[in-house]
């Protein structure tokens, strides 16, 4: 049995890569919030989470909330946030906390005004709370929240990627379709049948084919037999609700059985997700010889 060469696969940790240097374009948000609390008495940040006067604490939340910032907050794919979710995220993540999986949600139940009195009012709240769980100053210095900040944006990059998946089927699928003159339209939009969602729709007259996007970076652990069945499980509900599936994966080690999943068509590139330019060219190729399955859909009536 022959061996699996060291460098067939991506060693090296590219996500890791880009999000170090995504963290230290942040260190100027960083900066600019300790300039603008020393504008208001405080020595560091750990002094302004340490305060016991909520009232001045309160006003220079409100102040940086309401201000624009001196700085760029990017994402977990390096684009800049707009500036009241960049303030927003960045006072989040500072205290440890998920501004949209946890925060956002609760924002609806805490009084206030006005949108910008309940951010201040909770973020308040969790600074009295997180502060004396710190208590050190050097946990609000720059290297502890620099490894905060990776943490967050490793998460939400994961949803980031999905998307940008997403968009780049839907591209490629149109311009397939333009190029060859076939009749199918692409949406814009996903679609949800029985609480299993696909991607990406493609139309013609008569039905719908769904396209889940499933992309795997790692190789082992339970989570492989996850993403095999939760693959199944498309194919499944499309086919139970009289649609055609075609899922694409992009993964750089899967080893999943095709025959398992009854799925006559299926899309399968064999790389790592953070190789976007690469990916692309090879989806492409792989949109192209199914070309007879789009045709032919494209023709019944």
């Amino acid at each position: 049995m022959p061996e699996n060469k060291i460098s067939d696969f991506v060693v090296d940790n590219l996500r890791l890569q880009e999000l170090v240097i995504i963290v230290e374009k942040n260190k100027p948000f960083y900066d600019a919030f300790l300039k603008f609390l020393k504008s208001f008495g405080y020595a560091d940040i750990a002094a302004f989470i340490h305060d016991e006067d909520s009232v001045k604490a309160k006003t220079a939340i409100e102040s940086f909330l309401t201000n624009p910032a001196d700085a760029i907050l990017y994402d977990g794919l390096g684009r800049p946030y707009s500036n009241g979710k960049a303030k927003w995220y960045f006072l989040a993540w500072l205290l440890r906390d998920a501004p949209a999986q946890r925060l956002e949600p609760l924002l609806r139940s805490i009084n206030g005004a006005s949108l910008e009195d309940k951010k201040v009012g909770l973020i308040n709240h969790l600074r009295e709370f997180v502060g004396p769980l710190f208590p050190t100053a050097e946990k609000w210095t720059w290297p502890v929240v620099s490894e905060i900040m990776l943490a967050r944006l490793e998460g939400s990059r994961r949803a980031l990627k999905g998307t940008r998946f997403e968009s780049l089927v839907r591209q490629l699928l149109s311009e397939l379709f333009k190029a060859k003159q076939i009749g199918l339209t692409v949406c814009d939009k996903q679609i949800t049948l029985a609480d299993e969602t696909y991607d990406v729709q493609v139309v013609s007259k008569r039905s719908k084919i769904l396209i889940p996007v499933k992309t795997r970076e790692t190789m082992g652990g339970g989570h492989a037999n996850l993403f095999t069945r939760d693959i199944f499980k498309s194919v499944s509900v499309a086919r139970e609700n009289g649609y055609l599936c075609i899922p694409v994966v992009i993964a750089e080690s899967w080893g999943g059985d095709l025959k398992s999943l009854k799925c006559e068509h299926l899309v399968y590139v064999q790389a790592n997700p953070n190789q976007l330019e690469q990916i692309a060219p090879r989806l492409a190729s792989e949109f192209e010889q199914l070309i007879n399955v789009w045709k032919k859909f494209a023709e019944e009536i």
